[in-house]
């Protein structure tokens, strides 16, 4: 029998499974490895700047409609499999971004592969959330997921540093060790073996979510091919009727706005690292493991203050705070630190990075978190998928403004710190429209009095 509480463990299993996209590929591991395969701490920023960005197009084009068909036909798991499918296969592709022998076309096209089939099973699997949990407590339940997922992360990064990759200095592990299967650090394989663990660890993680998640009968479902049919019109009429929905397109605009900016800091934060400060994988890792140490811990108590303030008050905190973190990091090199000049030796670049990374971790697990609590407050439950497809909407319709506008302004000015600064102004934005959003959401319309008999 699969009770209530194995449904919940299941569900969390997404995102401990998922999570190593994120960790290992976008941000700590494989984007600043894009350095090296292409020599250039710049020209790897907009080149990752233009990936992530077109992907994050396509996965806004979409993520509505794939909604409005799920909904309708009553299913979310079967595209769930389809999405899973792209992210394994994505994932293993970046085993062949052998330095000096690759396509760039090719593991640019896997990348966003993966990419587009982990934020689509994101888009379904968050939408199961109000099925798990009384309205009041899925803040709690949300929180946990997230810390549950920052968990997953940090053990995918530990076993990458601690077994697999390989320190140019010693030849060993990040504890010691020679690398697992032999990996030669010469042709890069002790990065390049990031692709095909992340696929494996999502493999291996997804079975409790396919094995205890079930979805409740939906009423009134049709055929997946007359779901597809019907889709279009039903989305036409949401989008229609949004102006209307105040404090939903409010939060939709400012989520749309802010999450970008957050999505931009995960994406090119280790590739700052490495052009910016030097730092080496392994250090980056070391950083990595920080921010999802601070990640877990502040998303589980995000959550409880979620269920207890409300996700408005937990959403608007941790804005304000990251927004003071990128004007922070904008002003950490390796010759200055805050405006204060350092030696070539000096640790303390370092070591304020490393204490930006705590806060980033911390205020986006528990931001990210209370976002998906939020929208479940804003969203029709009929519609719930839909919605949660113009979410994903919202928060790549314009996802690939901070990575374009990273790629451009470092291209223009050739200046990497220069070119994080698109991430404040989108902060800003978020922050100004989040003041029109309602914790409860639009008030439903009266149901319409019931006439009495005549007598």
């Amino acid at each position: 029998m699969i009770t209530t509480r194995k449904r919940i463990w299941g569900w969390f299993f997404f995102d401990w499974a998922s999570q190593p996209y994120n960790t290992l590929l976008i941000t700590f591991i494989f984007a600043p490895f894009m350095k090296d395969l292409l020599g250039s701490g710049s020209s790897a920023q907009a080149v990752w700047g233009y990936g992530v960005g077109f992907a994050g197009l396509l996965v806004a084009i979409a993520s509505p409609f794939l909604g409005a068909i799920a909904d309708k036909s009553g299913r979310r798991l079967p595209f769930i499999w389809l999405f899973s499918l792209m992210y394994v296969l994505g994932a293993w592709g970046l085993w062949y971004a052998a330095p000096g022998n690759y396509s760039l076309i090719l593991i640019m096209t896997s990348f966003a592969i993966g990419m587009i089939g982990m934020e689509f099973a994101t888009t379904f699997t968050n939408a199961m959330l109000p099925d798990l949990a009384p309205r009041d407590e899925i803040g709690k339940v949300s929180g946990s997921g997230w810390a549950f997922g920052y968990v997953g992360g940090m053990l995918a990064l530990i076993v990458m540093l601690g077994f697999l990759q390989i320190s140019p200095t010693s030849g060993r592990t990040l504890i010691g060790l020679p690398p697992l299967f032999g990996l030669d650090l010469a042709a890069r394989e002790d990065t390049r073996i990031v692709g095909p663990l992340t696929a494996v660890w999502y493999a291996v993680f997804m079975i409790p979510f396919f094995l205890w998640v079930r979805e409740p009968r939906h009423p009134g479902a049709v055929p997946v091919v007359q779901a597809a049919r019907e889709a279009w019109p039903e989305l036409r009429a949401t989008l229609r009727g949004l102006p209307a929905r105040r404090s939903l397109s409010a939060f939709l605009l400012s989520s749309m706005f802010y999450r970008d900016a957050l999505n931009g800091i995960y994406t090119f934060g280790g590739l700052y690292a490495a052009g910016v400060l030097n730092w080496s994988i392994m250090q980056i890792g070391i950083f990595g493991i920080l921010g999802t140490i601070t990640g877990a811990i502040f998303a589980w108590l995000g959550g409880k203050a979620d269920d207890r303030f409300g996700p408005k008050a937990v959403i608007l905190v941790n804005v304000v705070i990251l927004t003071a973190v990128v004007i922070g990091v904008v002003f950490i090199s390796r010759e200055s630190v805050f405006g204060m000049p350092v030696g070539p030796d000096s640790s303390l670049p370092d070591i304020a990075f490393y204490v930006m990374g705590g806060l980033i971790g911390a205020c986006g697990g528990a931001l990210q978190s209370a976002s998906r609590t939020m929208m479940v407050r804003q969203a029709d439950p009929e519609k719930i998928t839909e919605h949660f497809g113009l979410y994903a909407l919202s928060g790549k319709a314009t996802a690939f403004i901070a990575p374009l506008a990273i790629g451009v302004m470092t291209q223009l000015s050739d200046d990497q710190s220069i070119g994080i600064t698109p991430i404040i102004v989108l902060f800003v934005l978020g922050l100004a429209l989040l003041g029109f959003v309602r914790s409860g959401g639009d008030p439903r319309p009266a149901a319409p009095p019931v006439e009495e008999p005549a007598a």
